[in-house]
């Protein structure tokens, strides 16, 4: 072994010939000065148009000349300095500066001992990895960077559109499942209950109740479903919003910001001053927002649209029918499939919507009381989820069929003049319900045909999750006060649907975000019709 050479480094395998010595080119040569010893290493000369006849060599650490093994090209690998070279000359620069102690010798950016020649070896160095900004995706990259993406950088393919768009199919519905468990494990302990309750004041209120409640379970899955999703997505970073404010006030009067911290350990001593110190509850609730949910559901992953997360936006209803969720009726009899009140009409709502359109393109719906089991009395819930996106639909249910005595829901509010002009139409079969987000699955479920709200006390947060499952079914959900004047001006083809990026002008708070034409929610195109023609006649 020569002296100088690093004993770990060998030429060839004990036990086989040594590897043959390939002859240096012609040519002038130069001097490499390496911290051991003064060596002499033939440079191949650019030109010539064709490659060079003998290999590359590299520097050991130790200043040794190893001749590198020939190896297959990697899949789109490229020398970063070859761009620079006549097609069919060697990379390497015709004069090489010598090397000093304790620097690295460099080419327009590049090691040159961690070099390789692409003509005969293929463990070329790759493009530096992209550079992008926070909050910009890889894609928005202006045409003319010619850096590639990440993945090409690490001689990897782009990410499949589908894949990514079932991730995040798979994220929502497993932060739904998370949510629910939080609203279960609070509702438990009427003791811990009572600590979670807060009264809604201001512009947070809404003005269809005298006292308008939010809890910290609401608070905690709303911060949860922005934690865990925004985390695996960084594009919807800042396009994740709710119903809720994440500040809470506990009974010693201190206002607290509710965030999901770091760790549990964190996120315990945050929830033990919301909780008036109680030890045991902060510790009970930051182990369910810190545990991890593991989906089995193949469905998920048959999802095959491709929609890049940057181009969407989410609404959260934490839970929906709040005032419900607070009273805690779990045994409500149920009229016509639908519960008129109680816990069932709680629900979980995460809806995505196109930022640029408007439309709702994904829902999920999570019933965290969908079943009490008998034994435990414990709540088991249910999901449904549904994508609706340029002609492709997608969804967890099937579509009801056709009743031959549809009938309506209604909030107990409604007007009495709009249950007076409906009651003729459907008689005993017009049914009334808590949740808006209930009544709008009543729909989905085929226990309604149609849900009528004529008042602006609904909310994007409220409908976007049912809109974009009612979509992928074939149904929709239309802005009843748009959709009753294009009646009456003698539209009869597609009817002003609800959107959800841009806030009602010359509103503060979250009345900003209703929908204030009120709505109707269908199914079938032929309830909506005979709904919109009996109200489009009536005194109203």
């Amino acid at each position: 072994m020569a002296r100088g050479a690093n004993p770990k480094q060998r030429l060839s395998a004990p036990g086989q010939s040594q590897r043959p010595r390939l002859s240096p080119p012609a040519g002038p040569s130069r001097q490499l000065r390496t911290p051991t010893r003064r060596r002499r290493v033939p440079v191949h000369r650019r030109g010539g148009g064709g490659p060079c006849q003998a290999s590359c060599r590299l520097l050991s650490p130790a200043g040794a000349a190893q001749v590198s093994p020939p190896a297959p090209p990697l899949p789109g690998a490229q020398c970063g300095a070859a761009s620079r070279l006549a097609p069919g000359s060697c990379c390497f620069p015709a004069r090489v500066p010598p090397l000093r102690r304790g620097r690295t010798r460099t080419w327009p950016g590049r090691s040159l001992p961690r070099h390789r020649c692409p003509k005969h070896e293929t463990r070329a160095i790759p493009p530096p990895p992209c550079e992008t900004s926070p909050g910009t995706s890889r894609s928005s990259q202006g045409a003319g960077d010619r850096r590639p993406p990440c993945s090409a950088a690490r001689g990897q393919s782009r990410p499949d559109p589908c894949s990514t768009m079932s991730a995040l199919l798979k994220s929502l519905v497993g932060a739904s499942e998370k949510s629910a468990r939080i609203a279960q494990l609070c509702r438990q302990e009427e003791a811990l209950f009572q600590l979670l309750i807060e009264e809604k004041t201001g512009t947070d209120k809404n003005k269809k109740f005298v006292q308008d409640f939010k809890t910290l379970a609401d608070v905690l899955i709303q911060e949860v479903i922005k934690h865990d999703v925004g985390k695996e997505f960084p594009e919807l970073h800042g396009h994740i919003c709710g119903e809720e404010s994440n500040k809470f006030e506990n009974s010693l009067g201190e206002t607290l910001v509710v965030q999901v911290c770091t760790t549990q350990r964190d996120t315990a001593s945050l929830l033990f001053k919301i909780l008036d110190r109680n030890q045991p509850a902060a510790e009970l609730l930051a182990a369910a927002i810190h545990q991890e949910v593991v989906l089995q559901d193949p469905a998920l992953d048959t999802v095959a649209l491709a929609i890049p997360p940057e181009r969407l936006a989410i609404w959260i209803d934490p839970i929906d029918s709040t005032n419900q969720y607070i009273r805690g009726q779990a045994s409500v009899a149920p009229i016509g499939g639908i519960c008129p009140s109680g816990l069932r009409s709680a629900l979980v709502l995460i809806g995505a919507y196109d930022r640029s359109s408007g439309d709702p393109v994904l829902g999920v719906i999570n019933e965290p009381f969908f079943r009490e089991d008998p034994l435990t009395h414990r709540w088991q819930g249910v999901y449904h989820w549904g994508v609706s996106y340029q002609g492709t639909s997608l969804c967890s249910l099937s579509r009801p069929p056709l009743r031959p005595e549809p009938s309506v829901v209604l909030s107990r509010s409604e007007t009495p003049a709009i249950q007076r002009v409906l009651r003729p139409l459907y008689g005993e079969r017009l049914l009334f319900a808590s949740g808006a987000g209930y009544k709008m699955l009543c729909v989905i479920l085929g226990l309604a045909e149609a849900y009528v709200l004529s008042e602006g006390s609904t909310f994007k947060w409220d409908s976007c999750a049912p809109h974009a499952i009612l979509r992928a079914l074939g149904g929709g959900m239309v802005d009843l006060e748009a959709a009753l004047q294009a009646w009456r001006a003698g539209q009869r083809g597609a009817l002003p649907e609800l959107t959800y990026s841009q806030p009602a002008g010359g509103a503060v708070g979250a009345e900003r975000w209703a929908n204030r034409g009120g709505l109707v929610a269908f199914m079938h195109r032929e309830h909506l019709e005979v709904v919109l023609a009996t109200l489009a006649t009536a005194a109203l």
